[in-house]
C-alpha cells in the first residue's frame, strides 16, 4: 500500500517563508508527475504546482514567483519552498502523485493527508 505523507506545514507571519515537504512510501513501479493542490476555508481546491520525474515545472499565477517546486526521486519526495507568504496562502496543502503499483498498471493519483499553513498578517 502506498502511503504519501506531508510534513513541514505550521504558522508563519506574512511576508515570512515555509517548507513543506512530502514523501512517498510503500510499494511502487514509478512516479510520474507531483504536485500540490491547496483548499482554503470554504474555497474549492485548487492547484498550485507541479513538477514531472524530469524535472518541468508549472504554478498557478497567484504563487508564481514566489513559490518553488522540487522533487529527489531517489527518495520519491517532493517539496514546495514557499517564499514572501501572503494571509491569502492560508490553506491545507495537499501533496499527489501519479504513479503506478505495476510495471504494466495505470498512473493513478494518489493523495496525502494534508499540512495546515496559516499566514498571519
Amino acid at each position: 500500500q502506498v502511503r504519501l505523507v506531508e510534513s513541514g506545514g505550521g504558522l508563519v507571519q506574512s511576508g515570512g517563508s515555509l517548507r513543506i515537504s512530502c514523501a512517498a512510501s510503500g510499494s511502487m513501479f514509478g512516479i510520474s508527475t507531483m504536485g500540490w493542490y491547496r483548499q482554503a476555508p470554504g474555497k474549492p481546491r485548487e492547484l498550485v504546482a507541479t513538477i514531472t520525474s524530469g524535472g518541468n515545472t508549472d504554478y498557478a499565477d497567484s504563487v508564481k514567483g514566489r513559490f518553488t517546486i522540487s522533487r529527489d526521486n531517489a527518495k520519491n519526495t517532493v517539496f514546495l519552498q514557499m517564499n514572501s507568504l501572503e494571509p491569502e496562502d492560508t490553506a491545507v496543502y495537499y501533496c499527489y502523485a501519479a504513479l503506478r503499483v505495476t510495471g504494466t498498471g495505470p498512473y493513478t493519483n494518489q493523495w496525502g493527508q494534508g499540512t495546515q499553513v496559516t499566514v498571519s498578517s
